[in-house]
């Protein structure tokens, strides 16, 4: 299947790594042209490079551009540079790694204002930023990575569960403002995928039960339906499809990909 995407024009933050760059590697195998960022420059830098090593030289096509998403002028600065590097914006993916874990006696004031401005006010500043752009060449796609525990709160991410089910209803309203500017706007919610933050996760929880993080992993595992461990790959195909051609007819939605394990209908 062709699935439309060979010349838009992608920007992925939170892409050195992780979810992230498996969505911008899929989207670049796709003939996408795309932006990653992240605030490792030199990390940065050297994904870009083996990106387009990958591609070869005739279809090279992948840029980097460092921003911290916390900072309102880098995210300012990204989406400028982005656009002036690939002539517009086509398709936006808000990334950000997650906040800090614990109860709500545990995180403090400052906790809770680094999510904030992490996990909500960086995709409300990167869809402003971008949808001047959009709207001037007729439409584009928006998707944000988010969490499968919008829809089953984890006891120990409080500040997750509370900033990242915000951002979802945010999403949600942006999406019914947009729709008849030819716009959609997505919400992904992952579940157990094996990327450094969920070993992170795993490592968390075997600190606190005194378990080795091997044997968390094995019973996370043995809790999904499938099984397993989602492979950022597999979120990275995923996503790519929803962003195409191919998925024309759907806004306002939040997505999961969790092996199953949310059983609410």
């Amino acid at each position: 299947m062709d699935l439309g995407l060979r010349g838009k024009r992608a920007l992925v933050t939170a892409a050195s790594q992780g979810l992230g760059l498996a969505i911008a590697t899929e989207l670049t195998r796709e003939g996408c042209e795309v932006v990653i960022s992240s605030r490792r420059a030199e990390t940065l830098t050297e994904v870009a490079r083996n990106m387009n090593a990958a591609l070869g030289p005739e279809t090279s096509s992948v840029r980097a551009v460092k921003a911290d998403l916390v900072n309102e002028g880098d995210i300012r600065e990204l989406v400028a540079r982005t656009a002036k590097l690939l002539g517009g914006i086509d398709i936006l993916v808000t990334n950000a790694g997650g906040p800090v874990g614990g109860n709500f006696d545990q995180v403090t004031d400052e906790d809770w204002q680094r999510a904030f401005d992490l996990n909500m006010m960086s995709v409300v500043r990167l869809i402003r930023e971008t949808l001047p752009y959009m709207r001037r060449q007729g439409g584009g796609k928006i998707l944000n990575i988010s969490s499968l525990y919008v829809r089953q709160p984890n006891v120990n991410l409080i500040l997750s569960n509370a900033i990242r089910t915000g951002t979802m209803a945010l999403l949600k309203t942006l999406a019914l403002q947009v729709a008849q500017e030819n716009i959609a706007v997505l919400n992904f919610a992952p579940g157990r995928i094996n990327t450094d933050r969920v070993k992170w996760l795993d490592e968390q929880r075997a600190s606190r039960e005194g378990k080795a993080a091997f044997e968390v992993a094995k019973e996370e595992a043995a809790s999904i339906p499938m099984g397993r461990y989602g492979e950022p790959e597999e979120v990275g195909r995923l996503v790519t499809m929803l962003l195409s051609s191919a998925n024309s007819y759907m806004t306002g939605q939040t997505i999961l990909a969790d092996g199953g394990v949310i059983s609410a209908l």
